[in-house]
């Protein structure tokens, strides 16, 4: 029976997250070491998505956004302790979570689609463009004249000085004057 359990391993789901402002070469170099890790742990890796970047829930390090690198694979439990140690050594990487998905994995009949273990070479948007792009799909944007102006917005000329109906030296309605003058009483 040991032997049964020695061949056995298990399969997990990391995903981590890269400061946003993080460069290609600095992205790569980090999937350099993981995909580095895995191989000499004898682990394999089965899946790697690059999941673009999005907000973080909450700031982290003062940055609010992130790009999330999602990475599936199968070994045995020392390597996550060695990944995890890899990923806290990288100053690029924000944060990171591993989850086991299934405990009793053979690591020989595990399927591996060459196409989604490659590492994509990341190129993201700088954020300037990234939010003027959006700008401009939401519609906010008038063939570069700038945002729209808000719904109900005015400018200052659309606000005269002459009210209709008032005329200047005019008196007060009765009724803002109070129109209890003349000795009536309320009983």
């Amino acid at each position: 029976m040991p032997e049964a359990q020695a061949l056995k391993s298990k399969e997990y789901e990391t995903i981590y997250i890269l400061r946003s402002d993080v460069d290609a070469d600095t992205a790569d170099k980090v999937q350099g070491r993981v995909a580095e890790v895995v191989a000499r742990d004898n682990g394999k890796l089965v899946k790697v998505e690059s999941w673009g970047r999005r907000k973080l829930a909450y700031p982290v390090g003062k940055q609010k956004k992130g790009v999330y690198i999602y990475v599936k694979y199968v070994g045995k439990g020392g390597l996550v302790q060695e990944l995890e140690r890899n990923l806290k050594l990288q100053d690029s990487v924000l944060k990171f979570q591993t989850v086991l998905t299934n405990k009793d994995v053979d690591v020989a009949s595990v399927a591996v689609d060459p196409e989604e273990v490659k590492f994509q070479r990341l190129e993201l948007p700088a954020e300037e463009e990234e939010k003027e792009s959006r700008e401009k799909a939401l519609g906010l944007v008038d063939f570069g004249d700038g945002p729209r102006s808000m719904r109900g917005e005015r400018s200052e000329d659309d606000y005269g000085d002459d009210i209709p109906g008032e005329e200047a030296g005019a008196e007060e309605p009765a009724a803002a004057t109070g129109a209890k003058e003349g000795g009536e009483e309320e009983g």
